[in-house]
């Protein structure tokens, strides 16, 4: 939800784009079927859609130096056309022209230049400075509405009208004339007849612009400015405008006066409006990663999509259920329908990060660990604060897990040390602190007796603990900040991984390594689950890949690419049928488990 008009309604009123990582979504409205356009290295920057909507161009963010790429997208098959890369550092924006002739794109500070690329070729026509150096960045295209060879760019106190004579392959820029208004421009929308063209500013008003004489006409609303800018505007068919605001709101203006008819106010600020068909309706995304769908007429607001819009932190199923799964975050805890894909219940706890979660093996408590040192429980139905454990970590709680009988809590904190709590109908103490690791616990697996737990941390060493008497029973040692463990079902075996991207099998009797396999050829492996049998086990990590491995085997036999951040966790549903995996670029993935007979 972060990238200014990343949420696309696509012509054919059936499909919604946007960016996701390195991918470009294409939902389905109705059936809420998705399909992936894969081909970036890194984040997308920007994307746009074609008039006729055959096209999808999408550009990218890359190294200081390196060439961004652009990528152009057939939409009907699903497949890329070409790559365009001319410029470096990222794409700031793009923009087809109206018979799709041209594509338009903009490169980021770092570059500074403007290129027309002929659609049909596949090749740039030429290229130019963006903006003038006197002038600040130029940041937004658009293309004009009826000819090919016109568009405009804007940026940090400037606005350019630009004319392409494909003759001389050259284009050529005509400043406007904004008089003595300093303005920084966020979103341009141009009118249908070309005449006039809208630019939305940082200051909260909007300027019109003429084409012709290339002079601004007016401004407004000259009082009452919109809080926080103006980042996205919808022009209808009727000349009235839609205005989104840094500040959330969404409003309806009539008029030369930018008189405000509706509004209503959303969560986030708006970084997307766009329209479906002739605009009866429209949709809004804001950068809380949250998709609203609009009725002009009605004009109030249905929430159609929502999700993490930080890194999440973990990923946990109820004991013995497959419907419903949770996830951590900064600032909030969900609960997710894992058929339908929706969120049942949010938890907010605000400008702080969960670490880790865990449900109570008897359902009446969802238990969280927190960067501020607390750990806070919650009820899974309604999410009201059933406790707080203040204090439960010096450094923050890291890792957390809970006994099979529900009345113990072990946690691990940013300072090494692991805590056993008692939990009562209303009380809780602390029973025992294990001080053994000297830097942060990154998990914490418990037996199914409850006698003995394991523990990992990044200072690396793996110790496995009697809860019981409270004494150290065994500890391995490796070259790894290890990151993640599980239990063998039959638990005499303990598998491991961390930073050197070995998974290893360890004894846990004697504490002797069985055997290391190369888990991945790049980064580290954060994630680990292993099935109820024991037969199998998935791992995810740094490389983006979520891998099922066989146990015995110690071989990859599946592999599912999709993820365009590092993964965090990953979870097999207790009744094998989903994989769900968890990344840093907010994205919650579901998988079908592979059928193995």
């Amino acid at each position: 939800g972060h990238i200014p008009c990343g949420l696309i309604c696509h012509p054919d009123k059936e499909h919604i784009l946007y960016p996701l990582g390195c991918t470009v979504v294409v939902q389905d409205l109705d059936s809420k079927k998705q399909t992936f356009l894969r081909g970036h290295t890194n984040n997308v920057s920007c994307v746009v859609v074609s008039r006729d909507g055959v096209y999808v161009a999408s550009g990218q963010v890359t190294f200081m130096g390196f060439k961004a790429d652009i990528i152009l997208w057939d939409f009907q098959k699903k497949e890329l056309l070409a790559r365009l890369s001319l410029h470096k550092g990222n794409i700031e924006d793009l923009a087809f022209s109206p018979n799709s002739r041209y594509l338009v794109s903009l490169g980021g500070q770092d570059d500074g230049s403007v290129v027309v690329w002929d659609v049909a070729k596949r090749e740039g026509v030429c290229g130019s400075p963006a903006s003038a150096r006197s002038a600040g960045n130029a940041t937004v295209v658009v293309c004009s509405s009826c000819r090919d060879e016109m568009f405009v760019t804007a940026g940090n106190g400037t606005i350019r009208i630009w004319e392409l004579d494909l003759a001389n392959r050259k284009i050529r820029p005509t400043e406007c004339q904004i008089g003595k208004v300093k303005r920084v421009m966020m979103c341009i929308q141009m009118a249908d007849d070309d005449n006039v063209f809208y630019v939305g500013t940082s200051s909260g008003d909007i300027l019109q612009v003429n084409t012709n004489n290339k002079v601004m006409t007016k401004y407004g609303p000259q009082k009452k400015k919109f809080s926080s800018g103006v980042t996205a505007l919808l022009l209808l068919k009727t000349g009235d405008l839609i205005v989104g605001t840094g500040g959330g709101v969404v409003a309806l203006c009539k008029g030369s006066s930018y008189k405000v008819m509706k509004q209503i106010q959303l969560q986030g600020a708006v970084t997307s409006l766009t329209c479906r068909g002739q605009g009866h309706q429209f949709f809004v995304g804001t950068n809380e990663c949250q998709i609203y769908r609009i009725s002009y007429t009605a004009f109030k607001e249905e929430l159609i999509a929502a999700c993490h819009n930080e890194a999440v932190q973990d990923i946990v199923f109820p004991f013995g259920s497959s419907k419903v799964f949770a996830t951590c975050s900064k600032n909030d805890i969900r609960v997710w329908h894992t058929p339908e894909n929706r969120e049942l219940l949010r938890i907010i706890v605000p400008s702080v990060t969960c670490h880790a979660i865990e449900v109570m093996r008897d359902g009446r408590s969802i238990i969280s660990a927190w960067n501020d040192g607390k750990i806070r429980a919650f009820t899974p139905e309604t999410g009201r604060l059933m406790y707080t454990i203040n204090h439960a970590h010096s450094l923050g709680v890291t890792a957390i897990a809970a006994t099979s009988d529900s009345k113990r809590i072990i946690s691990g904190g940013g300072e090494g040390q692991v805590r056993v709590w008692e939990i009562g109908e209303k009380t809780h103490k602390l029973v025992e602190v294990l001080k053994e690791h000297v830097c942060a616990v990154s998990c914490i697996k418990i037996k199914k007796n409850d006698q003995e737990c394991v523990t990992t941390s990044l200072d690396r060493t793996c110790i496995v603990w009697d809860i019981v008497r409270f004494i150290r029973k065994q500890m391995f040692l490796a070259n790894t900040l290890f990151k993640c463990v599980c239990y063998h079902p039959e638990e005499y075996q303990i598998i491991t991984s961390g930073t050197d991207r070995k998974i290893a099998y360890w004894e846990v009797f004697d504490g002797s390594t069985i055997r290391e396999v190369e888990g991945s050829v790049s980064g580290t492996i954060n994630g680990m689950d292993i099935t109820s049998d024991g037969v199998y086990f998935v791992t995810g990590g740094e490389d983006h890949l979520v891998k099922l491995w066989d146990y015995n085997e110690g071989a990859v036999t599946h592999v599912g690419v999709g993820h365009s951040g590092n993964i965090t966790r990953l979870k097999i549903c207790p009744e094998k049928k989903y994989i769900v995996s968890v990344s840093a670029d907010g994205a919650i993935l579901l998988w079908q488990y592979p059928d193995l007979h």
